[in-house]
């Protein structure tokens, strides 16, 4: 039984076809029933409008609403220098407020190699673009062979630079929107660079800046030893010296072991191994399978 006070049939459908009119289509209920009312018409409540709606299964959100695409999460690998690069762009902070240096940095992720960089006082797609194609040049990379990595920065998605990377062969990937560990490698670089002591609060001009770059990226190739490729330099690995200094190192452990075996409990020491693989966002390991102890772990 209908109740006394309860729209009619015809009022009903009056309503719903006004509900569903092409000028109320993407209105909200309640926006609906108020315009209505200032044109001194009224159909009904905002509740019986959406009860309404609710019998036809309209009454979630009915606006046109912009989706965003599903991002795939990128998963790189690398066995070998110059088959993954990574990079990014930091800001530096000039001599006043709200002045800074933009730094970029392409790095390579199996031997932490700082492979090219460059400071500007903006960003560019096109010193992005420059940056890139002399760092590939420097370092002979073969065509079809490097897969450069990269968050979604203005320059990072530029056309000249995706022109550029389809005219070398270069794959092309990408970080997640907001999602930082998707370029862990960049990240840990950049922190090692800004933790160190003698990294200023702010620089004096760009030439400053460009000095110290240049003193801390020869360190950082050179001397730093990184405990995620076997504490040895980014330059021995990327250039495969590091083979023959993990040898040295066990001569000169063996050489202790032999010497006083009591101080090492009677068990040979060995230097730390070295990494076979340097992965962004390895896959989940299948269940029962043994651990890859050789796994690169991101450490600066």
């Amino acid at each position: 039984m209908r109740p006394p006070l309860a729209l009619d049939a015809q009022e009903n459908a009056l309503l719903l076809d006004t509900l569903y009119s092409e000028r109320f289509a993407d209105a909200a209920p309640a926006a609906m029933h108020a315009m209505l009312l200032d044109e001194g018409r009224y159909l009904g409540s905002v509740r019986t409008m959406y009860r309404l709606l609710n019998t036809q299964g309209s009454s979630r959100e009915r606006r046109r609403q912009f989706t965003h695409p599903p991002y795939v999460k990128p998963e790189l690998l690398a066995v070998a220098p110059n088959q993954a690069w990574s990079w990014d762009i930091t800001k530096l902070k000039g001599p006043a407020k709200w002045t800074c240096f933009h730094l970029y940095v392409i790095l390579d992720i199996f031997s932490r190699h700082v492979v090219g960089w460059l400071i500007a006082e903006r960003e560019s797609a096109d010193l992005a673009e420059q940056l890139i194609a002399d760092s590939v040049s420097r370092h002979d990379v073969q065509r079809g062979m490097l897969t450069l990595h990269a968050d979604r920065g203005a320059a990072m998605r530029s056309k000249p630079v995706a022109a550029l990377l389809a005219d070398l062969d270069i794959a092309k990937s990408h970080s997640r929107p907001h999602v930082s560990d998707d370029n862990p490698y960049s990240e840990s670089q950049f922190k090692t660079m800004k933790y160190r002591p003698d990294f200023p609060a702010r620089f004096g001009c760009i030439a400053d800046a460009r000095a110290h770059c240049q003193a801390f990226f020869a360190w950082y190739n050179t001397e730093h030893r990184h405990s995620g490729i076997g504490y040895m330099t980014p330059q021995a690995v990327h250039y495969g010296q590091a083979q023959a200094l993990c040898e040295a190192r066990q001569a000169a452990l063996d050489a202790a072991f032999l010497a006083t075996p009591r101080r090492f409990k009677g068990r040979r020491p060995e230097p730390h191994a070295l990494p076979s693989a340097a992965w962004i966002n390895p896959p989940p390991p299948e269940a029962n399978a043994p651990k890859n102890e050789s796994a690169r772990t991101v450490n600066s």
